[in-house]
């Protein structure tokens, strides 16, 4: 987590995905998930490009389970995206860059 992919939590989720203003990619993870920090330096790169035109954040599922299960997320890495408070996409599994890209800018439209 960095100040490009903020941390999101169940005290926040709500207002800094669901109600956001832009599109959010909720990437959910855990520490211990060797692809979960494969992806991490992309994730990155990517909140760093298109900064104020989507939020990337980072919501740990070992903190946060009952997030985790209200989105069904049975395996990590799991990019959600949402738009309007709403998922709009899904990627499971550790992907290439330009894949999330591609999902990204569908989503923006």
């Amino acid at each position: 987590m960095s100040e490009l992919t903020p941390a999101v939590t169940e005290t926040n989720f709500d207002q800094d995905v669901l109600r956001s203003g832009v599109p959010v990619l909720v990437d959910f993870w855990a520490q211990w998930c060797g692809p979960c920090r494969a992806i991490a330096p992309v994730l990155e790169e990517l909140a760093e490009s298109y900064k104020g035109k989507i939020k990337i954040m980072k919501l740990n599922v070992d903190e946060n389970g009952n997030l985790a299960s209200r989105f069904g997320v049975m395996s990590i890495p799991t990019l959600i995206l949402f738009k309007g408070g709403k998922e709009a996409d899904r990627i499971v599994g550790l992907v290439p860059r330009d894949e999330i890209e591609r999902r990204i800018q569908r989503v923006l439209g």
